[in-house]
């Protein structure tokens, strides 16, 4: 069975005032109830620490029968307290590396060697590299071993410099991911309405804008990964 490495962060704190963020709940639980039925998962963050989880992210658990049925699984949840790190995995064991969002990945995620390294073995390697909505943080930067920027040329998505200011994040967020991956060479779209669904297949690039979109990030890579096979 092939598998595939989800990213989550382990910041759990932004800003200048100190606002509480971590892990978006259901960017990763979304995604992973579309491949846990076909891939092993494992999941890793940038420190073994427990992975902290956004408290706004938490009435999701209250409101939503899916996303608390993974809340307490806790099979899922050992794998959030006790996370491995890049250091302990093998970017050839894994088909597809994905990134969960959450503004604590904007403190932990962008410019990590580690991460940067997995991330452009994985797909030089033929596999799928995906992100949603802040998670897109960790692929700035990523150069291949032809010296091409992993982004440059590619159609992504991610969360947008008007949402983050209709959450009142604005002035919290260390830079403006919008423009970020803008500087990358890119082609960024966004959804017409804020907060609704927006996902983009760039090749085997998925990226997807909010957490609205993390459902069908998990769907497309699982369509990509029966459709290529990575050595």
């Amino acid at each position: 069975m092939k598998k595939i490495l989800i990213v989550a962060t382990n910041a759990a704190y932004i800003g200048v005032r100190d606002r509480k963020t971590g892990l978006w709940l259901r960017e990763l639980t979304d995604f992973y109830h579309e491949i846990k039925d076909d891939f092993k998962v494992d999941i890793i963050s940038a420190a073994p620490a427990r992975i902290p989880i956004d408290p706004l992210s938490l009435m999701e658990a209250v409101v939503h029968k899916q996303t608390r049925q993974y809340y307490l699984d806790d099979g899922l949840m050992d794998k959030l307290k006790r996370p491995l790190t890049p250091e302990q995995v093998e970017s050839w064991d894994y088909s597809a590396i994905f990134f969960a969002g959450g503004h604590g990945a904007m403190i932990d995620f962008p410019n990590h060697p580690g991460l940067q390294q997995l991330t452009a073995s994985i797909y030089e390697r033929g596999g799928v590299v995906a992100a949603v909505c802040h998670g897109q943080s960790a692929l700035q930067n990523i150069h291949l071993s032809n010296g091409r920027n992993l982004l440059a040329g590619h159609v992504v998505t991610g969360f947008s410099d008007l949402e983050e200011k209709m959450m009142g994040m604005y002035s919290d967020i260390p830079f403006s991911l919008e423009q970020a991956l803008r500087n990358q060479g890119t082609l960024f779209q966004i959804a017409q309405l804020p907060f609704t669904a927006c996902v983009i297949e760039s090749g085997r690039l998925v990226t997807g804008q909010n957490p609205a979109s993390a459902s069908l990030v998990g769907k497309k890579v699982k369509s990509l990964l029966q459709a290529v096979n990575p050595a």
